[in-house]
């Protein structure tokens, strides 16, 4: 086997957490949604099963665009259930549950859908990241990198996984920063202000009104 077969990550966590996100999204109230919910399971399922077949036939280049498309998909349809929701916020006609069932999903979707953003632009993406003998640059400083070459805790050759992103994503919308790890490039110190500004409208508008009103 060779050493790129060796740290080849796969694909279907990237996927599932898409996935939990399309099904949270059925936790939503209709009046959160900009369509019936089939549509956005049929965009997933397309553009899902597009890019697999892409990377089974080898056209990578075909597969990230493809991939980003997917991604943005689910990204647009959580920024729209959260931007309704605070257009409805000033009607009093939500009741405290449906607010915090409404904010758990969508808190959580947007750890899910930051932690694939974040896991398909590092470092040119995961193929990019698959090419390289080791991960040494990219948008995020990790523990693993910043460790001695000669220290005993360093792997020989280390590669960032989903759940690398997943725990990043996740301390941001918790702490609204990052905790462990650097924040090196442009886009990365974006897209984590924009996961931040999410987090805390959720966190403090959405659930703190329902608690009040409970």
């Amino acid at each position: 086997m060779s050493n790129r077969s060796s740290h080849v990550e796969p694909r279907w966590p990237v996927f599932l957490g898409l996935a939990a996100v399309v099904v949270l999204h059925f936790s939503l109230p209709a009046v959160l949604s900009l369509g019936p919910n089939w549509l956005l399971v049929a965009v997933f399922a397309v553009l899902a099963a597009f890019v697999s077949i892409s990377h089974s036939r080898g056209a990578e280049k075909t597969a990230y665009v493809g991939g980003l498309i997917l991604i943005s998909s689910v990204a647009l349809a959580v920024i729209a259930s959260l931007v309704l929701l605070v257009r409805f916020l000033p009607t009093h006609k939500e009741s405290p549950l449906d607010l915090l069932q409404s904010a758990a999903s969508l808190w959580i979707s947007n750890v899910l859908v930051f932690a694939a953003w974040y896991w398909k632009l590092d470092a040119g993406g995961p193929y990019q990241r698959e090419k390289a003998r080791s991960h040494n640059q990219g948008a995020f400083l990790f523990p693993q990198m910043a460790l001695h070459q000669e220290s005993p805790a360093k792997p020989d050759s280390w590669h960032p996984r989903f759940i690398d992103y997943l725990f990043l994503s996740f301390n941001t919308s918790t702490a609204l920063s990052p905790t462990d790890t650097q924040i090196l490039s442009p886009w990365a110190k974006t897209l984590m202000m924009l996961q931040s500004l999410i987090s805390l409208t959720i966190i403090v508008l959405l659930a703190a009104r329902a608690v009040n009103i409970l």
